[in-house]
């Protein structure tokens, strides 16, 4: 991601060595060789992430974490020193600072922790945004990552048409709300969404649900009931988990896709209707076709485009701008005011590979969120089974 970092350092050499190799790493450096010079910085706005030395000619250099602190700058702040000790490690993270390094420096050491409070810099901003700008695709998150990226672009093309799409991944992947998202973008936004997750209905129950029924067609049925079909009519279907759908009416929802017409149960008649179909599944349809378990027909006719999440522990990098969408949407939801998270967590999180994708990370959000009396998610907040894989650092700086 793109941020700015205050390089603080009255070593001309070390400023000649640090600022090109953080600048070749993809950041934005600004310098400062003086505490003077580092306000007057700050005052501008002029930086996301701080690398601090600590003796500085004008006074002690993590005195600039105190006023980090007081005006609630939200800035990391990475301590640099060629005097420093496990003392002043342990009193410059107790201030804040989100990382401690010694000198000389290893550059690969400084850039990990840059990259690291940079992923938190990424969260402050998904927050900020948010804030500022209610998200109108509701749960939509794109992120960072290229394949996300091209995942968005992809979207925004496909949304304003009317072709068939089927979502396939994992479960808790986010198919649902890519859906809904595709609905938004579309044309038919104002009309109705229905979402339907077949695995929830028996076979004949999903029957009647899907296309109706006439009055007099089974036993109960003293009234004519409209299918989520007609119900749909202008606006989009969405049918999750198809694989679960039972051959003959994988058969009648064929027909339907390819003559836009339904039959109710019972009928003799045919009823036309405009639904945008959107299809999801968490099972390799092609490998039900092989077994004989899915149709081959309506898997190319449901796969006019296909959209493929891919699971969290693909788009790891993206896991700091959902932290920061599920901190604010369950500020929000609790009436909570959490800023943010305490250091090490995202390294904590990016460490699991999340086996229950976006929705466990979700959960585990929600839950950090109700155990957090101040204003920051610690590592104590999240459940144990998912930061125990990560290996805490026994010192500051590690």
């Amino acid at each position: 991601m793109s941020a700015a970092i205050l390089l603080v350092e009255d070593d001309a050499n070390a400023r000649s060595f640090l600022a090109p190799l953080l600048r070749d790493a993809g950041y934005e450096v600004r310098e400062a060789e003086t505490l003077a010079a580092a306000n007057r910085a700050l005052d501008r706005s002029e930086a996301d992430i701080v690398v601090l030395d600590v003796e500085l000619p004008d006074g002690y250099g993590p005195s600039l974490l105190d006023r980090i602190n007081r005006e609630t700058l939200r800035l990391p702040v990475i301590v640099v020193t060629g005097f420093g000790d496990i003392e002043m490690a342990v009193e410059a993270m107790k201030a804040g600072a989100c990382d401690f390094i010694q000198k000389p420096v290893d550059m690969a050491r400084l850039r990990q922790a840059v990259d690291k409070a940079a992923e938190t810099v990424a969260m402050m901003r998904e927050l900020t945004h948010l804030r500022a700008v209610r998200n109108p695709l509701g749960d939509w998150v794109t992120g960072d990552t290229p394949t996300m990226k091209r995942l968005a672009r992809d979207l925004a093309r496909v949304a304003p048409s009317n072709l068939t799409v089927l979502i396939t991944g994992e479960s808790g992947t986010g198919k649902e709300v890519v859906a809904g998202a595709l609905h938004k973008l579309s044309p038919r936004a104002g009309k109705p969404w229905l979402p339907i997750n077949c695995a929830n209905f028996t076979e004949t129950l999903l029957d009647s649900e899907l296309f109706g029924y006439e009055a007099g067609a089974f036993t109960g049925a003293t009234k004519r009931k409209e299918g989520l079909f007609v119900t749909a009519n202008g606006g989009t279907l969405f049918l999750d988990e198809i694989s679960t759908m039972r051959p003959d009416l994988q058969a009648k929802l064929l027909r339907v896709l390819e003559d836009r017409s339904i039959r109710r149960l019972g009928g003799t008649s045919e009823t036309r209707v405009d639904v945008r179909v959107i299809a999801a599944s968490n099972r390799n349809l092609l490998e039900m076709i092989s077994a004989g378990t899915f149709r081959d027909d309506l898997y190319h006719r449901l796969n006019v485009v296909e959209l493929r999440l891919p699971p969290l522990r693909e788009r790891k990098d993206d896991i700091a701008a959902l932290v920061g969408y599920f901190i604010q949407r369950y500020n929000r939801e609790m009436g909570a005011s959490v800023q943010g998270v305490g250091p090490l967590v995202l390294e904590a999180l990016r460490a699991y590979d999340w086996p229950g994708n976006i929705r466990q990370l979700r959960n585990s959000v929600e839950r950090a969120m109700l155990f957090c009396d101040g204003d920051m998610l610690e590592i104590g907040h999240f459940p144990p089974d998912i930061v125990s894989v990560y290996d805490l650092p026994t010192r500051p700086g590690r």
